[in-house]
């Protein structure tokens, strides 16, 4: 009976969650992705395509998927929409003049059909900016407090130093199972 217990759990805990990183060209996902995975802060350059990395986090298993910002590549977002539990939507926290764009992009993808089980996680990154805005700032103008058939959670957070990322991942490892 022990067996089967172990076997059993060993097969839900190690299920893979598959995990888009998102927003706008510049707003720090590559960096954030490589914070997840060695901690520390890589040289970066504009992604073209997309990233791919497993993250693990208390045995469980995240298959991250960084996608390129640029506006002639947001429109093929949506072939990576298929299976995804989390969305993490990176916002530029020192970007005020794109964050009509910003909001666009964030309903345009939460009114697609493929994510609509998906929890969506947003970092308002840059905080370590002088005249950044506040993730409540970032809440109230991208009227997050709307969005009711997503569960969501705005975290503050520095890509180049981690602040905050951990948070961010608690927040979706505590979601598991929830949906």
């Amino acid at each position: 009976m022990g067996l089967i217990f172990a076997k059993l759990w060993s097969f839900f805990c190690n299920q893979e969650h598959k995990v888009i990183i998102v927003g706008l060209d510049n707003a720090g996902k590559t960096t954030i992705l490589y914070q997840f995975l060695m901690n520390e802060v890589v040289h970066t350059s504009p992604t073209i395509g997309s990233n791919v990395e497993e993250i693990v986090v208390k045995n469980t298993h995240f298959l991250m998927w960084d996608i390129g910002g640029q506006e002639s590549l947001r429109s093929s977002w949506n072939t990576y929409y298929s299976n995804t539990e989390f969305i993490i939507f990176v916002v530029d926290s020192i970007d005020r003049e794109r964050l009509s764009i910003t909001k666009e992009e964030l309903y345009r993808m939460l009114a697609h059909e493929d994510l609509r089980k998906a929890a969506v996680l947003i970092f308002a990154n840059k905080q370590d900016m002088k005249g950044c805005m506040t993730a409540a700032e970032i809440s109230k103008y991208l009227t997050l407090s709307s969005i009711k058939d997503h569960p969501w959670h705005i975290q503050s957070c520095c890509a180049l130093t981690g602040e905050g990322l951990c948070q961010g991942l608690e927040w979706m490892t505590s979601r598991i199972g929830i949906r």
